[in-house]
């Protein structure tokens, strides 16, 4: 099963559209949404794409009650499950939140396959060593928005994940750079 992650799009509607559809097309059959997503307005044309969409929380959490009354009508097209998320996907357990340091703790505790979070707007793909000797996949998408994303040129970008192979992918939405 493949999932697009994405974070941080702070009310940018079109690159998260654009990064479904490009997950979409590569065979992603569900999204992951690390926070700060903001509003629903964010949301409403990524909806029309007719995939799962999984949301935390973020620091800039906007709208909320919109957000669950958006998910309570979207007949779990859209699951906004707070400050964490604890998903299964092709036999893979996943914990999801905003904050780097609760990703890297919950990755530590050898309960999960893949850790994902936002927050720094800076992508990154890394093994996190657990207590129990092995190892958790700890995942940043950045800024599906592209915003103060940490490089000379701030570029949008996502992660396309495989999660039966346990491959991840850096993603950049290339279009969108200029408006960043």
């Amino acid at each position: 099963m493949k999932i697009c992650i994405v974070s941080d799009s702070h009310d940018r509607s079109p690159p998260l559209v654009e990064a479904i559809m490009e997950a979409q097309a590569a065979g992603a059959q569900a999204v992951i949404h690390c926070g700060d997503l903001i509003g629903v307005n964010t949301l409403r044309d990524s909806l029309k794409l007719g995939i799962p969409i999984h949301a935390v929380h973020g620091n800039n959490i906007g709208d909320v009650e919109s957000l669950y009354r958006v998910m309570a009508k979207s007949d779990g097209q859209f699951i906004y499950h707070g400050q964490e998320a604890i998903l299964e996907f092709c036999g893979r357990k996943i914990f999801v939140t905003h904050m780097p340091h609760h990703g890297k703790a919950f990755a530590c505790t050898g309960d999960y396959d893949l850790v994902c979070h936002g927050h720094s707007h800076a992508a990154h793909i890394g093994m996190q060593a657990d207590i129990h000797g092995g190892n958790c996949w700890l995942i940043n998408p950045g800024s599906v928005a592209g915003i103060d994303a940490p490089r000379v040129k701030a570029i949008p970008t996502w992660i396309l994940g495989d999660l039966e192979r346990m491959n991840f992918e850096i993603r950049t939405l290339q279009q969108f750079e200029s408006e960043v």
